[in-house]
């Protein structure tokens, strides 16, 4: 009977070993819950959930509807700078909303973008404050022609219009 040699396994194969064996305990441990994006088990599982992330053209909305009345609140003190400023945020959130929403894009190029935005923009950084009441309020009444266009017009029934019909009283 021959006696077989017991061979020790060489240095690569030993590294090798080491390098299966610490993968298979990385894969082995927990995933991290904070990775909810890298978790994900592909790309498009990926790319539903930052879409879902994104929202709609409703995230947009809530936005629009803060700059709004920032916008209001800027005519009320003077600052047509800052009233400008905020109708220029708005039309960039509308634009960012019917990226997400193509759906919406005809009623908000029509209603507000292509009729009004400009106008009222100038109306803004004229400097005068009958001028700027004036495009605020051609402003607010784009965003509810709007709101009817898109079959939402119980949005025009909220306090925020309401409270933005009139310039405040000084």
């Amino acid at each position: 009977m021959s006696r077989l040699r017991r061979r020790r396994p060489s240095r690569l194969v030993t590294a090798a070993l080491g390098l299966a064996l610490a993968g298979s305990q990385a894969v082995a441990q927990p995933a991290n819950p904070n990775d909810w994006l890298l978790n994900a088990p592909d790309d498009r599982a990926r790319f539903r959930a930052l879409q879902e992330q994104a929202g709609g053209f409703h995230v947009s909305m809530l936005a629009v509807g803060q700059r709004y009345q920032a916008m209001y609140d800027a005519l009320g003190e003077g600052n047509h700078q800052l009233a400008a400023y905020q109708w220029e945020k708005i039309r960039e959130l509308i634009q960012t909303g019917y990226a997400r929403r193509p759906r919406r894009q005809p009623s908000a190029d029509r209603e507000f973008l292509g009729k009004v935005y400009e106008p009222v923009l100038a109306a803004l950084r004229s400097g005068d404050a009958q001028r700027a009441w004036a495009g605020f309020a051609e402003a607010r009444t784009a965003c509810m022609a709007c709101h009817d266009a898109e079959r939402v017009g119980f949005m025009n029934q909220q306090a925020l219009f309401r409270r933005t019909a009139n310039p405040p009283r000084n």
